[in-house]
């Protein structure tokens, strides 16, 4: 059985509640990675959830762990998460780039996705800042140097330009809307492909590097931009599983 690291997908939020005199907090921990989670084992893969309150500690920082995956999702995780530790930032002390080792994991016959988010490409006040990365250098599209959302509240449909493309077999219907995406430049490279475009830009992109294969799937795989109609979609099991099929053959 084929098996997938998906990274991120987890916050932890922290309110303030305000009565009168009295203020006191409350905190609530979550996780947006089931749907996808479930998709991909109805596909027959093993997944290894590493949420980003762990992986600072616990993500592979090598090639040869990294190995132990035929393909490694990222998901709304922030390059920092995955570069200063506890180790480096709290002590000082030296430790493998993780985003190094991801890219030569790809170079060397590994595969990569990227997904879309506040914390994903550029992001939400440019924080996510892959593009100041290794992983930019095995992505099929290019990075922005600033924050790169497009809230679209009012929804945004994808369009298919390469519908003969694997990660479009057997979907037989348009795409549902979406409420934003992380805004890329298609990369011009032979070995790099536009599938489908959201609002002009890129939706869906792969491409090869090295040995391996990536791919960047420009929003989100759960709410917000994510909508109940692309959550409850009946081709979602088949689009990421038609993903992870191509990136692992």
């Amino acid at each position: 059985m084929k098996k997938i690291l998906l990274a991120g997908e987890s916050w932890t939020s922290v309110t303030t509640h305000i009565k009168g005199f009295d203020i006191f907090t409350t905190s609530r921990y979550e996780e947006g990675g089931d749907r996808l989670i479930k998709a991909l084992k109805n596909g027959g893969y093993e997944v290894d959830f590493c949420p980003n309150h762990y992986a600072g500690e616990h993500f592979p920082d090598t090639v040869e762990k990294l190995r132990g995956y035929d393909a490694v999702f990222l998901s709304d995780i922030g390059s920092n998460t995955l570069l200063l530790s506890d180790r480096v930032f709290s002590y000082g002390d030296t430790q493998n780039n993780k985003c190094t080792a991801i890219r030569d994991y790809v170079l060397a016959g590994g595969a990569l996705c990227m997904i879309g988010g506040y914390l994903s490409f550029s992001g939400i006040d440019a924080r996510a800042r892959y593009g100041k990365t290794a992983v930019a250098d095995v992505l099929p599209v290019k990075i922005l140097p600033y924050d790169d959302r497009c809230e679209h509240p009012e929804g945004v449909f994808p369009t298919v330009s390469n519908d003969t493309h694997p990660l479009m077999q057997g979907i037989n219907e348009e795409w549902p809307c979406f409420l934003g995406y992380n805004k890329t430049v298609a990369r011009c490279l032979p070995a790099c492909k536009t599938i489908a475009k959201i609002d002009g830009d890129p939706f869906i992109s792969v491409g090869s590097f090295g040995m391996g294969k990536s791919a960047a799937f420009t929003s989100d795989c759960s709410p917000h931009w994510a909508s109940p109609d692309f959550m409850s979609w009946k081709y979602y099991d088949t689009f990421w599983c038609n993903l992870a099929d191509w990136l692992t053959k």
